[in-house]
């Protein structure tokens, strides 16, 4: 059995299609995606009848998407288990595919203007306290419907719509299968969410979801103060005790200067004020909020950097709300994965799949590539000292060591972090030149290498027996 094979029967061993045969196939179509992960079927497997065998499997009436992901979800808890929570960040995004005539079920994505066709999607990921992603707990995809001339509709009018109208229902919807996954083996979640999260409904699930959540303010909501005044939050928070700053390392991106920015930190317990669209009906909503905001070293020209969370964490020191915003920031995590699932080295949006559904599927399985090669990233920044072998297999670490030195290869096992080095060293790392840490995209392309040489390897072990 191929190391990419052990990976895959891990992550896709548990799905439940009906036939066992059907999931044998799918185990075998992780291993090879885990070995040359590519959007484009064709590339990633070796014959005909593998091909063939793959494009009958996506296509296949008998497939269900959600069932794959729902094995996926199970794995991600069993390697969740034994910590104190883990940060589950969810977030939007879309896979854009080729549909130039419209001739597939795919729906809109961006704007009416620009014409892209794919798949809208809410994910949410699971990430251990120190920042590693542990893999994913829900995926749910949609396909807009076509676009149509209709007369415009005022915000309000569209803000009234019934949940079941609008696209928050996924988000919901993903919101409550992590939930539901976390549940079931009695793991306890910290739900991280950006600016999307900030609505009545989204709110309202994640204090009913019995988890720890946090989500960035979008405005300056209305709250309740003392005696039943109602006022405005950032005065609130202007207004009150300062509980401490910090300082943050902000690294150069465009229109942002590099700079030790000081950061003021201020912290209340607010009710929040959620007015529903539909009947003008307002909810109170207790929370703590933690309001941090650069003052004094912004260049001129750049907005300071200002995060408002709202959490349902209780926050009685300075090091409390650092946690928070700690937790706020592994969301990033996320994107991180959307980066290398859509364009990386998954390169998902250059599949050339004629239906939605068959997109689903094979999405969701790339997706679960993407998780490994951004967990072992990780791994390597965060726990350097810890044997490789928490990642990979002692054929993988024998195959990686004949690879790099040859015939004179150490006889030790070595740390995850002079493993990824290694690895990334032979997908074109040079850190003399760059001065930063490998990234997804020379890791990807060194595990290109390592896979069929250890899966070489085990083979000639086994003949030698």
């Amino acid at each position: 059995m191929s190391e990419s094979r052990d990976w895959s029967v891990a992550e896709f061993g548990r799905v439940d299609l009906g036939d066992t045969r059907r999931t044998e196939r799918l185990v075998a179509i992780g291993a090879a995606a885990c070995e040359r992960p590519c959007g484009k079927v064709a590339a990633v497997f070796l014959t005909d009848r593998e091909r063939e065998g793959a494009y009958d499997f996506f296509e296949s009436d008998h497939v269900e998407a959600k069932e794959i992901m729902a094995g996926i979800s199970a794995a991600t808890v069993t390697r969740s288990i034994g910590q104190p929570f883990v940060f589950v960040a969810v977030d939007g995004t879309s896979v854009t595919v080729v549909d130039h005539g419209h001739e597939h079920d795919f729906g809109c994505v961006g704007s009416d203007s620009n014409g892209a066709r794919g798949a809208k999607v809410v994910d949410a990921l699971a990430i251990d306290p120190n920042g590693v992603v542990i893999g994913w707990l829900g995926l749910t995809f949609w396909a807009r419907s076509p676009k149509r001339k209709v007369p415009a509709r005022s915000t309000h009018a569209r803000q009234a719509r019934p949940v079941e109208e609008k696209e928050t229902r996924y988000w919901l919807q993903t919101v409550k299968a992590a939930s539901d996954a976390l549940d079931e083996r009695n793991l306890r979640g910290w739900f991280q969410i950006d600016r999307e999260g900030d609505g009545c409904d989204l709110l309202l699930a994640l204090r009913d979801s019995g988890h720890f959540w946090t989500v960035r303010g979008n405005t300056d909501r209305s709250v309740e103060i003392e005696g039943g005044d109602v006022g405005r939050l950032r005065a609130q928070l202007a207004a009150g005790v300062v509980a401490g700053n910090y300082e943050l390392e902000v690294t150069a991106r465009p229109r942002r200067r590099a700079r030790t920015a000081r950061m003021v930190v201020r912290v209340a317990k607010v009710l929040l004020r959620l007015r529903d669209r539909r009947n003008s009906r307002i909810t109170k909503l207790q929370v703590t909020t933690v309001w941090a905001r650069e003052e004094g070293t912004t260049p001129p020209g750049e907005e300071p950097i200002d995060w408002l969370l709202h959490t349902n964490r209780d926050v009685e020191t300075l090091e409390d709300a650092k946690l928070v915003i700690y937790g706020y920031a592994q969301r990033w995590r996320v994107e991180e994965c959307h980066r290398t699932w859509k364009g990386g080295e998954c390169d998902v949006e250059s599949m050339q799949l004629r239906s939605f559904a068959a997109l689903e599927r094979w999405a969701t399985v790339l997706a679960a590539i993407a998780t490994r090669i951004e967990r072992i990233k990780r791994l390597s920044r965060t726990q350097p000292a810890t044997p490789a072998t928490i990642e990979f297999t002692l054929i993988e670490l024998r195959a990686l060591k004949m690879l790099k030195f040859g015939e004179e290869r150490p006889d030790y096992e070595p740390t995850i972090a002079e493993a990824i080095s290694w690895l990334a060293e032979m997908g074109g790392y040079a850190n003399k030149y760059s001065g930063k840490p490998p990234g997804a995209t020379v890791l990807g392309r060194g595990l290109r290498h390592l896979r069929p040489a250890a899966r070489l390897l085990a083979i000639q072990l086994a003949a030698a027996k």
